[in-house]
């Protein structure tokens, strides 16, 4: 058990009165444990309250090494057992009981017929929110999973030519970070060659380059549990000076959401920051999503980069800035860097090139 992330969670459960604590999510779980725990379809709960107790309790099929030390006491149940009548003996029947947003409902509704007195309430701020604040190892394992990543870009960039499809690119990129020694991809990859980089989240095909394609590679690997995300989008053979224009505005968006970061600023200024580039070039309504989402064990974690969210930027949160331009029918721009506030501004994690890149 990790004591200082458990004791800001436990920190969090004081300051809001929080008497209990489900936390089903794998994730967080990890986060607080050191264990990753899949259990399916099976009822997976770490149990805390303000007394000090800490209850595991999880399928026999997934047997967990916990320290002594840690004072948590782990509960096995078989298939066969009936997993949320023994949850329900551990748990007090009045008060607030908070339940993250992961556990099913398969589970809640029944907890709730056996705990009538009890009040069950939202928990998840009380680890997400914790979360979101990267301590000095996760910032490490983030560095290093952002620079993996830098090298991956390096090398698809270089690997462009011809005979590539969207698939083929998509291929070797995984090929690439199983080579590099990463735990794989943090997201599908997504690769999108000329029309279909004006589709966000478009899923690589079968379509070949042509030349005047923007080229968007939004990429992502897992290293140490950690994630890193990057997009840099490129143009094949020749550019039109429309493209060029376009790439410019994101460009200076990119750069414009970055100078606005640092603590105490608004997640929705730093949105707004990139989002004035584009509006101010005349391709606002061409900015269709938000700014940037928050990254960690995770690759889209609580906390987001968008008009609606007025929270406060705080030293540790690592995020994404990823402004982008997209023109149905024809092409486009993204671009993306992580940024891991500082106590003066930011840190940049993504060091690879953001100039216009003409390949081939």
């Amino acid at each position: 058990m990790n004591q200082s992330r458990l004791d800001r969670v436990i920190g969090y459960m004081l300051q809001t009165q929080m008497e209990q604590l489900i936390i089903s999510d794998p994730a967080t779980i990890f986060y607080l444990t050191g264990e990753w725990i899949h259990p399916g379809e099976r009822m997976l709960v770490l149990y805390l309250n303000l007394g000090g107790e800490k209850h595991l309790f999880i399928n026999a099929l997934f047997p967990v090494q916990l320290q002594e030390a840690d004072g948590v006491q782990a509960h096995y149940f078989s298939d066969t057992e009936d997993s949320i009548s023994l949850l329900s003996e551990f748990i007090s029947d009045e008060g607030d009981i908070g339940v993250d947003k992961t556990w099913p409902a398969r589970f809640l509704l029944p907890l709730m017929e056996k705990l009538p007195h009890a009040t069950f309430i939202n928990g998840s701020l009380a680890a997400d929110s914790v979360r979101l604040i990267k301590d000095l190892d996760e910032q490490a394992a983030m560095r290093k999973a952002s620079e993996l990543n830098d090298q991956a870009m390096k090398f698809l960039a270089a690997s462009v030519e011809d005979e590539c499809t969207e698939l083929s690119l998509s291929r070797l990129l995984k090929k690439t970070y199983r080579i590099m020694g990463t735990d794989g991809v943090s997201f599908s990859p997504i690769i999108a060659f000329g029309a279909n980089a004006a589709l966000p989240h478009h899923d690589p095909g079968n379509s070949q380059l042509q030349p005047g394609d923007s080229i968007i590679c939004d990429i992502g690997c897992i290293k140490d549990s950690y994630c890193s995300d990057m997009t840099r989008t490129f143009f094949y053979k020749t550019i039109s000076d429309k493209a060029r224009r376009v790439y410019d505005l994101v460009h200076q968006a990119n750069l414009a959401a970055i100078a606005a970061v640092r603590p105490g600023a608004r997640f929705c200024d730093v949105d707004a920051a990139a989002r004035q580039v584009i509006e101010a070039g005349g391709y606002g309504p061409y900015f269709t999503h938000r700014t940037g989402h928050a990254i960690g064990i995770e690759v889209h974690e609580f906390g987001d980069v968008s008009s609606v969210n007025t929270a406060l930027l705080e030293p540790g949160m690592v995020f994404s800035i990823e402004p982008g331009i997209y023109l149905q029918n024809e092409f486009g721009v993204r671009i993306e860097d992580l940024v891991l506030v500082t106590e003066t501004g930011c840190e940049v994690l993504n060091q690879f090139s953001k100039a216009l890149t003409i390949i081939g």
